[in-house]
C-alpha cells in the first residue's frame, strides 16, 4: 500500500487534471507521520534521480524539523545533497516562522545554496509564490513538473485559519507545474471539521492505527501498559484511494518502526477484511457489529409470516377439488339441509364452497399472491 501511494506520487496527474495529494494521519498513540513523509521522501528523490519520475524536482517545505534533518536523512539513504544538485529546494519555516530573528541560521553548511529561508507563514499568498519560485529554479517556467512537499500542516493550521490553509493546498494542486504533493496532520490537535476538509481535498489518505492489545477483563492496567510499550512501534497502516466516478478503494497493511525507519508488510486475507471494514465503519458510540452469540441467537428467531413447513412442500389451492396425492375423488353434491345439517353437527360455521364449471375456467393467476405468507 506504501508502494502504491508511492507510485501514484511519482506518476501525477494526467495534463488537465488536478495533481495527486495525499494526507497522512497520525495520532498521539501513533506518532509515525514524518516516518511515512521520511520514507515518501526517499523513494521520490531516487526515482526523480533516476529520471523515472513524471517530476524533475522537489520542493521540501519544513515546518515540524530543520533542513539539516532531511538533508542527513537523505545521506543516510545513499543520496546526497550538494549545492551543485539541481533537483531538490528546501523552503525553511522551521527556523524563524513569525521573522523575529534578526540574522537566523538554517544550521546547513553543505548544499547551504539549496535551502532558502521564509519567515512569515502567516502570509500564505507569500507562501505560495515562494514555493512556485522554489520549483520554477529547478525546472523552468515550461511545461516541467516539481513535486511539493510539506512535512507538516499543523503548524500552518496555528498561525492561519483552515480555508487559508485549504486554498493554499488547493492551490498547489491546481498549478500546472506541481506533479504531486504530500502533508502530514495530527488529527487530535484538531477538530473533526479541519480533518474532513483536509481529506476532501486530498484524493489519498493514510493514517496510522497503533496495535493496542485488548484486555477483555484479564490483564490489569500495569500489564496493559507494559504490552502497550512494547508494541509502541507496531500497528496497521490503512490507505484510502479516491478513483474516477465517485469510487473509493481501502487497503491495509502492518507497520514497524526501528532504528532504521519504518517498514511495510503485508497481513493476511482475513486480518485484511476485518481491518478494513473497521476503518469503514464511522466513528460512533455504540456497537455496530454483532458477537458470534448475538449472531447465533439472531439465526434462532422465527420471523413473523415465514412458512415453517418443515421441509414439506407447499400446495396451492387453484380452485379444484385435488387431494395432496393428486387423485381427483368424485364427491355427491349435497342439497342445502344436508349441508346445514352437517355444520350444525360438526359444530363448525359454515364455508365457501367453489368448483369450478370445467376444466376450461383459467384460475386467477398461475402463481398464488400469498404464497410468502404462512396461511
Amino acid at each position: 500500500m506504501a508502494d502504491s501511494i508511492f507510485r501514484k506520487l511519482r506518476d501525477g496527474g494526467e495534463e488537465g487534471e488536478l495533481a495527486p495529494a495525499l494526507t497522512i494521519e497520525e495520532t498521539v498513540a501513533s506518532p509515525f507521520a514524518l516516518d511515512v513523509s521520511c520514507y515518501l521522501l526517499a523513494n521520490l528523490s531516487s526515482s526523480i534521480l533516476a529520471g523515472k519520475s513524471k517530476s524533475e524536482g522537489l520542493v521540501l517545505i519544513t515546518f515540524s524539523r530543520s533542513p539539516s534533518f532531511y538533508l542527513q536523512f537523505l545521506k543516510q539513504k545513499g543520496i546526497f545533497v550538494s549545492s551543485s544538485s539541481k533537483w531538490i529546494r528546501v523552503l525553511d519555516c522551521y527556523t524563524d516562522p513569525l521573522g523575529w530573528i534578526d540574522q537566523p541560521s538554517t544550521g546547513v553548511t553543505e548544499g547551504s545554496s539549496l535551502v532558502k529561508l521564509h519567515k512569515c507563514v502567516t502570509d500564505l499568498k507569500r507562501l505560495f509564490s515562494s514555493i512556485i519560485d522554489a520549483g520554477r529554479v529547478m525546472v523552468g517556467d515550461g511545461k516541467t513538473r516539481f513535486t511539493v512537499a510539506i512535512d507538516s500542516v499543523n503548524e500552518l493550521l496555528r498561525h492561519s485559519s483552515m480555508p487559508l490553509v485549504s486554498g493554499l493546498l488547493t492551490d498547489l494542486r491546481s498549478h500546472e507545474q506541481v506533479s504531486s504533493l504530500f502533508w502530514s496532520l495530527n488529527t487530535d490537535l484538531h477538530q473533526e471539521k479541519v480533518t474532513n476538509a483536509l481529506e476532501y481535498i486530498s484524493t489519498m489518505k493514510a493514517n496510522l492505527e497503533p496495535l493496542c492489545p485488548s484486555s477483555h477483563g484479564k490483564r490489569n492496567a500495569l500489564e496493559n501498559l507494559f504490552l502497550v510499550h512494547q508494541d509502541f512501534g507496531k500497528g496497521r497502516f490503512h490507505v484510502r484511494f479516491k478513483l474516477r466516478k465517485g469510487r473509493v478503494r481501502v487497503m491495509s497493511e502492518e507497520y514497524h518502526v526501528d532504528q532504521m525507519g519504518i517498514n511495510f508488510s503485508p497481513i493476511s486475507s482475513a486480518e485484511s477484511v476485518i481491518a478494513t471494514t473497521k476503518s469503514l465503519l464511522p466513528k460512533v458510540h455504540f456497537n455496530l457489529q454483532l458477537s458470534e452469540k448475538e449472531r447465533v441467537e439472531k439465526e434462532k428467531v422465527v420471523l413473523p409470516f415465514e412458512h415453517q413447513d418443515h421441509g414439506k412442500s407447499t400446495e396451492i389451492y387453484d380452485g379444484r377439488r385435488t387431494l395432496a396425492d393428486g387423485k381427483t375423488e368424485a364427491t355427491p353434491l349435497l342439497s342445502s339441509g344436508e349441508l346445514q345439517t352437517d355444520a350444525v353437527s360438526s359444530g363448525k360455521g359454515g364455508e365457501i364452497i367453489y368448483f369450478r364449471d370445467s376444466d376450461d375456467e383459467h384460475p386467477d393467476s398461475d402463481e398464488d399472491p400469498d404464497d410468502d405468507l404462512d396461511i
